[in-house]
């Protein structure tokens, strides 16, 4: 019942699901004029808050930029790569594909090849009621196979719904095996909350952080003088409104871990 209402309530709360409310709400008070115009007003000003570049890629950095790159991984005992990073092969697809979080499997075949650990532990399984045909454990063993990983290199853990059950469930993989040093490789927005999770497990975490959508090129460029520049950055839009959407389900997910005494 967790993971239903932690994948469904957020909706609510994020900016496109907020935005909707706060339209249906006025749509029910049309006999309330100057309510109305409240609820409307205020629907307008969530769609430019969220969906203007300062607070996008403010919130995005705010994320990203806390575990930036090593200048040298060091070695590890094995890495764990956390799911959400493919697509499963379902039609028209004829293969597992990448989507934009794809680095993270590509991220985690350079460290092996590098010989930064002799084994990857591949964490992520599906959502019953979302009826995938395979889980993300298995598509990221596929692709690693074909990126010249061994089969016997890989490990799965292929029951995780979420972030928590991702570090739990490797606990229980890697504990008998007298492996505590790891090194992570996610998302570097999806980073803080998942390396505060496998540290509450007791590993020793070496992050390795991918899929950085914040360079320091692009946030030079956002303090431009250029008048039509900053006109664009203040201007809302669909990538905007889910980047942002991206970070709030971070911060959200760190409230309730910690409320949960996960973190």
């Amino acid at each position: 019942m967790f993971v239903y209402l932690s994948k469904t309530l957020p909706l609510l709360v994020y900016p496109v699901g907020l935005v909707t409310i706060l339209i249906l709400a006025a749509l029910l008070t049309a006999r309330r004029p100057r309510m109305q115009r409240v609820l409307l007003l205020l629907a307008l000003g969530v769609l430019f808050i969220a969906g203007n570049r300062w607070v996008a890629d403010g919130l995005q950095r705010s994320l990203e930029w806390r575990y930036l790159p090593l200048n040298e991984i060091p070695k590890a005992e094995a890495i764990v790569l956390l799911g959400g990073g493919t697509q499963t092969a379902a039609y028209p697809r004829t293969t597992v594909e990448l989507n934009s979080a794809g680095d993270r499997v590509l991220y985690a075949a350079h460290l092996y090849r590098q010989g930064k650990a002799d084994h990857i532990l591949v964490s992520g399984g599906s959502i019953d009621w979302l009826a995938p045909t395979s889980t993300p454990a298995q598509d990221m063993a596929s692709l690693l196979e074909e990126l010249l990983v061994p089969k016997n290199a890989i490990w799965l853990e292929s029951t995780s719904r979420n972030t928590y059950e991702n570090a739990a469930n490797s606990r229980r993989i890697l504990e008998p095996l007298g492996i505590q040093r790891i090194i992570l490789v996610t998302s570097a927005a999806h980073m803080p909350r998942s390396v505060a999770l496998f540290e509450h497990q007791g590993f020793e975490v070496i992050p390795a952080p991918t899929d950085f959508r914040i360079t320091q090129s692009g946030w030079d460029q956002m303090t431009s003088t250029s008048l039509l520049v900053q006109l664009l950055n203040l201007f809302p839009s669909a990538d905007n409104l889910s980047q942002t959407t991206g970070a709030l389900k971070e911060y959200i997910g760190m409230f309730i871990y910690r409320l949960r005494g996960w973190l």
